[in-house]
């Protein structure tokens, strides 16, 4: 009887989570195009079906015996819809670095819920994701809602798809040439390649990471720099 109890929690669980992962998913379908470009106007109509999936994750507590893709996925989408949350109650805008609450920037206010308790978007990214959940392209995952990010896929993450998305979207932003500028013998690499530069090179260097996704192979002596952070909104 307990056996059959606990599969029927687990089978109840499970549904959820993709039934609700299945409404940012179409969310994230009708306001965000294929290179990342958010409209924020249509998503703000649309708030309601966001507000029902944000419901969600303030009860949701993911489980230890969760997998590391399936706490992942979760993670990585209450970012991105905490994100676009904070985006749209302060819409119009020209940039999430001009919101401020009680002097603390965007990524310090605490106001994402989730399983009852309140998180801050950093902590979200660097204590829960980068530190638990250790994994470099998770820098692919999470938005910051600005032009130099790497783009915001119009995909929801899920246990099956992340590992998968994750792949395609570090090649796509490794080879894109408005975020990274790539060459054999020099490369111009955005700024996140600095400021996470741990995170990228705990299995060797930076440039034989990049190596591992860039279409132009990288000479190991080629010269490094990084560039300047467009923080303007990834908005229409």
């Amino acid at each position: 009887m307990k056996k059959i109890l606990l599969l029927s929690i687990t089978l109840f669980t499970f549904s959820q989570v993709h039934a609700q992962t299945s409404i940012f998913n179409d969310l994230l379908q009708k306001h965000v195009t294929e290179d990342g470009i958010v409209d924020y106007k249509s998503f703000k109509a649309d708030e309601a079906n966001l507000d029902t999936y944000i419901s969600y994750l303030e009860k949701t507590s993911p489980a230890n015996s969760w997998s590391d893709n399936k706490q992942k996925a979760f993670w990585i989408n209450a970012y991105n819809a905490y994100t676009i949350k904070l985006i749209l109650e302060n819409y119009p805008l020209k940039s999430i670095m001009n919101i401020k609450e009680s002097g603390k920037t965007a990524w310090k206010i605490p106001f994402a819920k989730v399983g009852g308790q309140t998180y801050t978007l950093d902590h979200i990214e660097h204590e829960i994701l980068r530190k638990k959940l250790f994994d470099p392209r998770i820098h692919v995952g999470v938005n910051c809602a600005s032009v130099s990010c790497p783009k915001l896929g119009n995909m929801a993450f899920t246990e099956e798809n992340v590992d998968a998305s994750l792949e395609k979207l570090m090649k796509e932003f490794i080879n894109d040439t408005s975020r990274n500028k790539i060459s054999n013998k020099k490369v111009q690499v955005s700024s996140i390649f600095d400021w996470f530069k741990e995170d990228f090179t705990k299995n060797g260097s930076l440039i034989e990471y990049l190596n591992k996704y860039s279409e132009t192979e990288i000479n190991k002596k080629a010269r490094t720099n990084y560039l300047k952070y467009d923080w303007s909104l990834n908005g229409k």
